[in-house]
């Protein structure tokens, strides 16, 4: 994976990787979450994943990046295995952003986005600081570098996360859910930075209950229930023509 910088607006042109999942199955204890989950995301594109609480969707992006391991089945990153790889590897090139922002409380939003940069990149002081200061300032968030978290509203706290990921420079980026623990007000920002990157080339998978979204930034909508892929397609053919009675009673609900 490599990436370019557009001179003119510092910001980063992604080359994302392919993400390819093959008959994953992943259970607790007895109980099955996932049942064969299979999905083909091709290199800079969006999958917006959608479904019922409880579906699976979340479980499927903690799977693809080895917060739980799989019970089978295989997540392929550029053709090759991510379950054959150390996770803090996979994690370096596979970025996640989650419901709940996951930030360092003592820590400035600057300090928060480098922590990692210096962990597992090995990064000096100065080369973290320096990065980190391009991707706060990437998502709009150049004069709050040395603000802390109880500082930040809820949308610039999620920003700062968005950030963290961007700046390990990943082949793809998950999105569990990154806007439903905002207040209204503050979600269509987000979601316009998501755009934007999907925008310059970032693969992206993305567990959503924003069907607007989904419709308008998705290259494939994915929608999930019982741990099953039920239907995939493109946006127009899955929310105007929906094939499954599932479907079809989970847009009724939710349009």
């Amino acid at each position: 994976m490599s990436t370019s910088t557009n001179a003119s607006t510092d910001l980063l042109t992604f080359r994302g990787s392919s993400l390819e999942v093959r008959d994953l199955t992943m259970a607790f204890g007895d109980i099955k979450v996932l049942r064969g989950v299979s999905l083909s995301i091709a290199p800079g594109t969006t999958t917006c994943i959608i479904g019922p609480s409880g579906s699976g969707k979340s479980t499927l992006l903690r799977g693809i990046n080895r917060l739980h391991e799989p019970a089978s089945g295989d997540v392929l990153l550029d053709g090759e295995s991510a379950l054959k790889v150390k996770p803090d590897v996979l994690r370096s090139r596979i970025g996640m952003v989650f419901q709940h922002f996951n930030l360092f409380p003592d820590h400035t939003a600057l300090e928060n986005v480098a922590l990692a940069l210096r962990s597992v990149k090995g990064m000096s002081k100065a080369e973290a600081k320096e990065r980190a200061s391009r991707r706060l300032a990437e998502v709009g968030l150049a004069e709050r570098a040395d603000h802390r978290p109880r500082d930040l509203s809820g949308g610039q706290q999620q920003r700062v996360a968005i950030a963290r990921a961007l700046a390990m420079e990943p082949e793809v980026m998950l999105f569990d859910e990154a806007t439903s623990a905002l207040d209204p007000e503050l979600v269509k920002g987000v979601l316009t930075l998501m755009a934007g990157l999907c925008e310059r080339g970032m693969t992206m998978a993305v567990v959503t209950h924003e069907m607007g979204f989904a419709r308008r930034v998705a290259d494939q909508v994915v929608f999930m229930d019982e741990g099953e892929v039920v239907e995939a397609g493109k946006p127009a053919d899955l929310f105007d023509n929906p094939q499954s009675e599932r479907l079809q009673r989970f847009l009724s609900e939710v349009l």
